[in-house]
């Protein structure tokens, strides 16, 4: 896809991959819009050039909020990287707050932003939804039970809907990243690859037509998986 002069959003597009993301199609050339829940953050993203979206997209007015701030316009790319982790503990009722927030966010926005702007995105010449999942939308690990089920969930519901927008004007990626050094894995010890590289290599395949972009050490993982998927999973549930 060549992103000169095309309109993009990306949820989440104010910190970490997602501001990256965003970096990089402005560099490219594209017109950028991104979504976020701190004032501050989107201010700083304003200042460097970006249209900016103030939204929860937890919530079904953070959800409306961003539709209605694309309405009207020639949106060609939307990214739907937004996404959060989870304190859900299988024997703490109280967790189920932060669980489905989770769920509302990582899978139940994306789905519905991909429905509600897919007229606008058909009405183009040429477009594409990216869908950023996970390497544990591949396997899961058992300390992330309902992220890594939100990121399985948008893996699967990404590849339904490439198929189903085959014929169509709209290109379907699926982004995995691997365990990135971002805000939200800031208390996780262990390698981490950066939020610039991984962006790097999302953006690269955005631009050569990818289906699906492996960042890191998911190539690893896809290819243990496409060896033994249980091996995979027992590397994974522990990780």
């Amino acid at each position: 896809m060549d992103v000169r002069g095309k309109l993009a959003l990306v949820t989440g597009g104010s910190d970490g991959i997602g501001r990256e993301i965003a970096l990089q199609l402005q560099a490219a050339g594209a017109q950028v819009i991104v979504t976020g829940r701190s004032a501050e953050k989107l201010q700083a993203m304003a200042a460097l050039g970006f249209g900016t979206i103030a939204g929860d997209l937890s919530t079904p007015a953070g959800v409306d909020a961003v539709v209605d701030g694309v309405a009207g316009r020639p949106l060609a790319l939307l990214v739907n990287n937004a996404g959060v982790g989870s304190e859900y503990e299988l024997d703490d009722p109280a967790s189920l707050a932060s669980a489905e927030a989770c769920i509302r966010t990582n899978l139940d926005a994306p789905v519905a932003l991909c429905t509600r702007l897919l007229p606008t995105l058909r009405a183009q010449p040429e477009a594409a939804i990216v869908n950023v999942t996970s390497g544990l939308a591949i396997a899961p690990r058992a300390g992330g039970s309902i992220y890594c089920a939100t990121k399985a969930g948008l893996r699967s519901y990404t590849q339904a809907i490439r198929h189903l927008l085959k014929d169509s004007n709209v290109r379907v990626i699926e982004a995995l990243p691997p365990v990135v050094e971002t805000n939200m894995t800031a208390a996780r010890a262990g390698k981490k690859m950066s939020a610039h590289d991984c962006a790097a290599e999302i953006v690269h395949g955005i631009r050569t037509g990818k289906r699906e972009v492996n960042a890191g050490m998911v190539k690893l993982l896809q290819f243990v998986n496409s060896i033994s998927p249980a091996l995979a999973r027992r590397i994974m549930i522990q990780f």
